[in-house]
């Protein structure tokens, strides 16, 4: 795990939390599973889904009642990442503020990391 003691992996927005809790009541859910998977055209996308359970590799977040598990491959790329609910006039849904994007797509699905090795030397694990 790619984690500093004493600071959570991702925090959220009020309005994050209000949505996973009402998510996770009305469906009967553990938490919203957060992770990566390759794709679009920066390369990553971040994927999430309601789980029952959290899996034991999973890091845990928990915050007023709002549970998120973040997938082991993710970890270290999300670290830091402010999650985010917005509900505009066009659209509604998760935004992630991540310190560790450089780049994104012209659409905003997809993003660009930094390098493996920069990410791991900025936490101190070589």
């Amino acid at each position: 795990m790619f984690a500093i003691p004493g600071k959570q992996a991702v925090s959220m927005t009020p309005s994050a939390v209000k949505q996973i809790t009402r998510l996770m009541e009305r469906d009967g859910r553990a938490g919203l599973r957060i992770g990566l998977k390759k794709g679009g055209c920066a390369g990553m996308e971040y994927t999430m889904e309601y789980v029952d359970t959290a899996d034991s590799a999973d890091e845990v977040v928990e915050q007023d009642g709002a549970r998120v598990m973040i997938a082991p491959m993710a970890q270290m790329f999300l670290f830091g990442t402010e999650i985010d609910y917005e509900n505009t006039l066009l659209e509604s849904g998760f935004k992630f503020r991540n310190p560790n994007v450089t780049d994104s797509c012209g659409c905003g699905e997809s993003i660009k990391f930094k390098d493996v090795s920069e990410l791991a030397a900025e936490r101190g694990q070589q």
